[in-house]
This record gives structure tokens, C-alpha cells and sequence, in this order.
């Protein structure tokens, strides 16, 4: 499916594609790109994608895992904006 980009940069995404993820208004949605294939891949943050992170990190010591994916270049830039994302810069400062 093409979509075309508006002049601020928006895109629209067509409304099959939001029921079938569950997209409302005002869903957050993490921008990934894969710089080898040169792909960009939206990942709407819902309640089912919430859920279906939870466990990954069982047994683990949670800030040490995000500690080591930012050092991988993963996961921790996409919660900078978020209440978890401040206790966390706060307790790896610390």
C-alpha cells in the first residue's frame, strides 16, 4: 500500500490498517529503521503490544536489561518521553 507524505512530514495511515492494530487517536507509535535494508517500521504501542513484552526480561534485573539494549542501540530511546523512562535516566545516573 503507498501513502503519500503531507509537507509537515505526516503520513496517513489508512483506517484498515489502524482497526487491524487496534489504532485510536493519539496511539503512540514506535519508529524504527533498519538502516542495511532501508526500511522504516512503525510499531503502534498498545495494550497488546504492552502485553506481549511482558516476561521478556523475566529473571533479569529489568534496568540492566535496558541498559544493555541502549548499549545495543535498542529499546531504551523510544521511553525517554515517559514517566518509566525518567525513574530509569534517574536510577542509571545514579
Amino acid at each position: 500500500m503507498i501513502v503519500r507524505m503531507a509537507a509537515k512530514g505526516l503520513l496517513s495511515i489508512p483506517l484498515a490498517i489502524r482497526r487491524k492494530f487496534g489504532m485510536k487517536r493519539r496511539t503512540r507509535v514506535h519508529v524504527d529503521v533498519d538502516e542495511q535494508t532501508y526500511k522504516i517500521v512503525l510499531t503502534p504501542i498498545t495494550r497488546e503490544h504492552i502485553q506481549s513484552l511482558c516476561g521478556r526480561h523475566k529473571g533479569k534485573g529489568l534496568l540492566k536489561s535496558l541498559v544493555a539494549e541502549k548499549k545495543r542501540g535498542k529499546g531504551i530511546h523510544m521511553m525517554h518521553n515517559t514517566r518509566v523512562g525518567s525513574i530509569l535516566r534517574w536510577l542509571s545516573a545514579g
